[in-house]
């Protein structure tokens, strides 16, 4: 049986992601899938016990994804069924209730009682949607960090300008911009409420979701990651300068306040969201966030200030 701390690793929208533990992962292609494989290698090799949370963008248990689309994996270890699997493109409480129930699965299966969270994009928001249902419910999982890596706490440029909270000339006439722009318009239809709540409109005010969310993380410290590798000089500074689809104004959380998030470390690197991003605009997968050396050397540095 695994040690009684761990550290968990949540993907963020859309993705599909195996659940792996310290040992086990698939045997072929990308071990961990396309968000997590790179950070769970650097962190197990730092020392640390590695979870993956399962989710899928559908709903029900893990599929296995096409093995000619992008970041395939096969021969998934264990396959949990649908109430511990992340919804990815839906409700940020619902997935956080998923992965509420998949943390207990870890404390009474594996024997952890602490939990370091590690949040890639929505992944992050799921993450403080579970630690609120942890403590609603009375759970004796203690949550000691979390970190979020382009995690769009005041929302998702993309999803803010196909919702007419920002007008689509922000893209500055970017080529990158405009293509992320329609790529997300594209993949609405496949969408099961998520992309509605990655808006300022559902975040943000006194009756967002953030708002309700106050107290949640008094006594846990919170790494934000930011990229910075688009920018537009004299472009809205909600908006750039930004990964590909969370800006640094939103992965810093810039307009979140202290009663909601109190205990905070700040970084930004000159980095893309993901390697799905990179891939799409012809860069190496080593400026995508969870695929970068900087990031994961700093990611193992702040879980080792709090131990």
């Amino acid at each position: 049986m695994a040690g009684s701390r761990a550290v968990v690793l949540v993907s963020g929208g859309d993705a599909v992601s195996p659940f792996t533990t310290p040992t086990l992962a698939c045997s072929t292609g990308l071990a961990a899938g396309n968000t997590d494989t790179a950070l769970r290698e650097a962190l197990l090799a730092a020392g640390h016990e590695v979870y993956t949370a399962p989710a899928m963008n559908a709903r029900g248990p893990v599929v296995e994804p096409d093995p000619d689309s992008f970041g395939a994996f096969r021969g998934s270890p264990v396959v949990l069924p649908a109430h511990m699997t992340i919804v990815s493109t839906g409700d940020i409480d619902n997935a956080g209730e998923h992965l509420a129930r998949f943390l207990e699965h870890l404390g009474a299966e594996y024997g952890v009682a602490e939990l370091d969270l590690v949040g890639h994009s929505n992944g992050g928001l799921f993450a403080r949607a579970a630690i609120r249902i942890l403590r609603e419910t009375g759970s004796a999982l203690r949550v000691r960090t979390l970190t979020t890596l382009g995690t769009p706490w005041s929302g998702a440029n993309p999803l803010r300008i196909l919702a007419g909270e920002v007008p689509l000339a922000e893209c500055r006439e970017q080529a990158s911009c405009l293509a992320i722009v329609e790529g997300m318009r594209a993949s609405m239809s496949g969408q099961l409420g998520l992309a509605p709540q990655n808006t300022v409109g559902y975040l943000m005010g006194d009756t967002g979701w953030n708002a309700a969310q106050a107290g949640v993380l008094d006594d846990i410290p919170v790494l934000l990651i930011a990229g910075t590798a688009l920018d537009a000089p004299g472009g809205d500074p909600e908006f750039w300068p930004n990964d590909g689809l969370v800006s640094r104004w939103s992965a810093l959380a810039e307009a979140i306040g202290p009663e909601v998030l109190p205990h905070r470390t700040e970084v930004a690197f000159p980095l893309l969201h993901s390697i799905f991003i990179a891939e799409q605009l012809g860069e190496a997968w080593a400026t995508g966030m969870t695929w970068n050396a900087e990031v994961l050397a700093r990611v193992d540095a702040f879980l080792r200030e709090h131990d």
